[in-house]
Formats: structure tokens, sequence, C-alpha cells
């Protein structure tokens, strides 16, 4: 089990760049590192230059991550209970260990929500 912030926000950035392409990373300033798709597409009423995806964010006590598929696919993903305690709102989970169990199944949601996306043309 990882309980370090730092070794944390590693693995989860790691995990996502699995996904690079089709997602690419960005520096978000405030929101840590995002994760976005490459292609311009429509995100609600607004021309955007890629779909978000997913943001990383290192914070004093825990690391938020933040997972925009739970949010559009709700259907989608069925989360485990240790996944679900960390689930603070509707895509925000604020992870402050990270067992093997949890890295496993976020690494096969993020894979999962990459071929719902490209399924739908997202990114």
């Amino acid at each position: 089990m990882k309980a370090d912030i730092s070794e944390i926000k590693e693995t989860l950035i790691g995990i996502l760049n699995e996904q690079i392409p089709p997602l690419r990373m960005r520096d978000g300033g405030v929101m840590g590192q995002v994760f976005e798709g490459t292609k311009p597409v429509m995100q609600g009423k607004q021309k955007v230059d890629g779909h978000y995806f997913a943001s990383i964010v290192e914070k004093p006590k825990d690391i938020r991550f933040y997972f925009f598929p739970v949010y559009t696919h709700v259907a989608e993903f069925k989360l485990s209970d240790e996944l679900s305690k960390a689930l603070k709102g509707k895509s925000c989970f604020h992870v402050k260990k990270l067992t093997p169990e949890m890295e496993s199944e976020i690494r096969t949601m993020a894979q999962r929500a990459v071929d719902l996306y490209l399924k739908e043309g997202l990114i």
C-alpha cells in the first residue's frame, strides 16, 4: 500500500500516461496535471482543443483525482467499496492511500473510459 502523497501522485500520473495517445497531459496550474483529448470538440456549448478527461492535484493531506468519465458515464463504472469511499461528489476522489487493488481498478477504469470516449469521438 502506498501512503506517501508524492508516490500516490506519481502512480496516478503513470496510470494516465499509459493512455497517451490518445490523451495528452498538460500543466493545469492550480489544477495540477490535466489529461485531455487531442482533437477539437464541443464541450457543452463551447469548442475546446481537447475534451477534459482527468486531473491530478496534490493537496497537503491527499491527492485529488478528478476523473470526468465517472460523471459523464455513470452507468459504465461500478466502483469497489474501497474506491467508493474515496469518491467525494460526482467525480473527485480524495486518495490518502493507494492499495494495489485500487491501483488496478483505476488502471482498468482509465482504459475503459478511453475506449468509451474514443467510441463516442470525444478524444
